[in-house]
């Protein structure tokens, strides 16, 4: 994976975050999601290098080989804005003042975060996968609760963390063939870490506390993001069917909104990494 990557640890002011970063041309950061590392972004990245993009993939803080902050009661310590302030620390330390980034999953909210809190440090943001959480929460009944119920258990105290790492390779499920080896390795080495898997929950416990009262905060402030918006989804996923055109949900949020639907199931840096460069490409050129 990673072919003429450099791999290199970078100490944020409370976090060290492992990056992978290649390329030479204006800096593109990749965000992972749940419960992913930088790796599922193996088969994407090459191809933006190719694309004349400097590419970064960092871990975010907790997960994979990234380690931050014990967890606090309140769960900032695994906040939205703490990470997007590992992320333009990282960014700044590899040189790149400036940069376009991609969110998926989980990363999708780190880089909403990025947007509204580092407006001149983001160019250009594509949010993949993901709506603003108080969208979701806002949007929350029976269906979505069924579906999603993992975000409900996730927020409970402990009680988590005892039932996936009885059997983290019953709870985390993967298939070599479809993610990589050399990826579905490196993620199932992280998710039999309980130290990665609390800090995976602190992600969603945040999500539901602290991250929602920021972004309802952004809201009555009338905070949006300002630079151009890619939203891209999965097709074979339920984001759609949930809650309708994605595009409509993100334009309350952002001044310049365009997006469309990707081919794939959830996961599409490993399902679908062909179409996944060719839009992101055409956006960061645009």
């Amino acid at each position: 994976m990673f072919e003429r990557f450099t791999e290199t640890f970078i100490d944020t002011e409370d976090a060290t975050i492992f990056v992978r970063h290649g390329g030479d041309g204006p800096p593109v950061l990749l965000l992972h999601g749940h419960p992913r590392t930088s790796a599922t972004w193996h088969r994407v990245a090459p191809l933006l290098v190719e694309r004349g993009f400097t590419v970064v993939c960092p871990d975010l803080r907790g997960y994979g080989r990234s380690r931050g902050p014990a967890p606090t009661a309140d769960h900032a310590a695994h906040c939205k804005r703490a990470v997007a302030a590992d992320m333009v620390q990282v960014m700044r330390a590899l040189g790149h003042d400036r940069f376009q980034l991609a969110g998926h999953d989980r990363g999708s909210y780190v880089a909403l975060r990025l947007a509204l809190d580092h407006p001149d440090a983001v160019t250009r943001a594509a949010f993949l996968d993901g709506i603003p959480l108080t969208e979701h929460l806002n949007r929350a009944g029976a269906t979505f609760a069924t579906r999603w119920w993992h975000w409900f258990f996730f927020a409970q105290p402990e009680i988590p963390e005892r039932v996936i790492n009885a059997d983290p390779d019953r709870w985390y499920r993967g298939d070599p063939r479809s993610m990589g080896r050399e990826n579905h390795d490196e993620w199932r080495a992280a998710t039999r870490d309980p130290d990665v898997v609390r800090a995976m929950l602190e992600d969603y416990r945040a999500g539901l506390t602290v991250d929602a009262r920021h972004e309802e905060a952004d809201r009555a402030a009338g905070a949006r993001v300002r630079c151009p918006a890619l939203i891209l989804w999965s097709l074979r996923d339920d984001l759609e069917e949930l809650y309708g055109d994605p595009v409509a949900i993100w334009r309350p949020w952002a001044d310049d909104v365009r997006g469309h639907g990707i081919d794939s199931g959830h996961h599409m840096a490993e399902e679908a990494p062909e179409p996944l460069a060719v839009s992101l490409a055409a956006f960061f050129t645009a």
